[in-house]
């Protein structure tokens, strides 16, 4: 009997403490979702009127993109006479990549090749790549517009985007993709590791405080007098995540910012399966480079908090209770119930991000609203990352 009370005391000793630490991340959490409803509604493909000219000079950092790039530059060759340049920097790439510029320009002469320098101290390679694009743009190009070799551009993408940061007065405004997936294992991983962004930052189209502010690097637009201000990418210069320090670094200037929904716009195929995603985009998405220590780690407490450990907590109290072992435990009643709600509101968001999704040429699509089951796994990535800086990106080695 004894030992049965001392079980019970650690039970409610335990449930104390998880109680104290999730309570308020709770209520973070819930206020940060609280904004959904509100959010900036997605990006509108729009046809091109006279006024927008040849106001946007597009760049495209590549290195070895052979075997996705055709639908980017397809997409790209569909954008109307907003555009004046399309960019294509390339980094030294041996798999084809330059005939497909090269193949892109012949049909279309707004496509230009551009081989960048080799990649000095102190410099990633993309931010690299994107500020040889800028430099080399025309000065006649009122925007910049950088995009990744893995998305699909849709036709009125540029039109859309530029027409929305001008009547919104945006000088950075970046968009959130629709994902392409298709493999088991980054069905339930993708979605999991995508809602740490949200848990941490609220949903793609809220307001945020400039040091909370997101972006994605895969469609990013600036003014070009903003970028000159900033000096190009300089202040991202060394950052794996230059999309979110960038982006920051604007908004501490006083620039206005923006993260919209460009899911009816853009498509993305980042990573051929959950291998490929764990390794790669999981090197980036703590977004240490964008923060201090302090925020870094907060923000995987926060994760383990709310993402990770309800599932798994709510499991183990409906054993608890199923087998009687702590049936009067008014703390671990009330651990169980706060569990099952935040269980509950995993599974609902499955159904608030589903149109981020393109789920046509996955080979289980059901598997997605399962992606819950993957989130412990999602906050343990985030806390791997943020302990160490990537050795390896993007078929470069970093030594530093």
């Amino acid at each position: 009997m004894n030992a049965i009370a001392l079980d019970f005391h650690w039970i409610s000793v335990i449930s104390a403490i998880l109680l104290v630490v999730q309570v308020p991340a709770v209520g973070l959490l819930l206020s940060r979702l609280a904004k959904g409803p509100t959010r900036h509604p997605p990006i509108e493909p729009q046809a091109a009127t006279p006024d927008l000219l040849g106001k946007v000079s597009i760049v495209v950092p590549t290195l070895n993109e052979a075997d996705r790039l055709t639908p980017c530059l397809q997409g790209l060759s569909r954008q109307s006479y907003e555009v004046r340049e399309i960019l294509v920097v390339d980094s030294d790439s041996q798999d084809g990549t330059p005939d497909l510029v090269k193949a892109a320009g012949a049909k279309d002469p707004r496509f230009r090749l551009k081989n960048d320098d080799p990649l000095p101290p102190g410099w990633v390679g993309r931010p690299w790549a994107l500020h040889n694009g800028f430099l080399a743009s025309s000065d006649r190009s009122r925007w910049i517009l950088g995009i990744d070799a893995d998305t699909q551009p849709a036709p009125g993408l540029v039109a859309g985007l530029v027409r929305t940061a001008e009547a919104e007065g945006y000088d950075v405004v970046s968009l959130s993709p629709r994902f392409i997936l298709k493999y088991p294992g980054e069905l339930l991983l993708q979605p999991a590791l995508l809602l740490t962004l949200v848990y941490r930052f609220g949903p793609t189209g809220t307001p945020s405080g400039e040091t909370r502010v997101m972006a994605n690097g895969q469609c990013f637009l600036a003014r070009r007098s903003v970028l000159e201000k900033l000096e190009g990418y300089v202040s991202a210069k060394g950052s794996f995540c230059d999309d979110v320090t960038l982006a920051r670094y604007a908004a501490s200037r006083g620039f206005k910012v923006g993260f919209l929904d460009g899911a009816k716009v853009l498509k993305v195929r980042m990573y051929e399966g959950a291998r490929e995603t764990w390794e790669e985009w999981g090197r980036s998405l703590d977004l240490k480079d964008a923060a201090t220590p302090g925020q870094t780690w907060r923000d995987v407490g926060f994760l383990f908090a709310v993402q990770a450990l309800p599932l798994p907590l709510f499991l183990t109290g409906i054993l608890l209770f199923l087998f009687g072992v702590s049936n009067d435990s008014l703390l671990l009643r009330g651990l169980l119930g706060l569990n099952g709600f935040l269980v509950l509101i995993r599974f609902a968001l499955c159904g608030a991000i589903v149109s981020s999704y393109d789920l046509s040429q996955a080979r289980v699509p059901g598997l997605f609203w399962l992606s819950p089951i993957a989130d412990p796994l999602a906050a343990f990535r985030i806390f791997l990352s943020a302990r160490r800086m990537p050795k390896q990106w993007r078929g470069r080695v970093y030594l530093n």
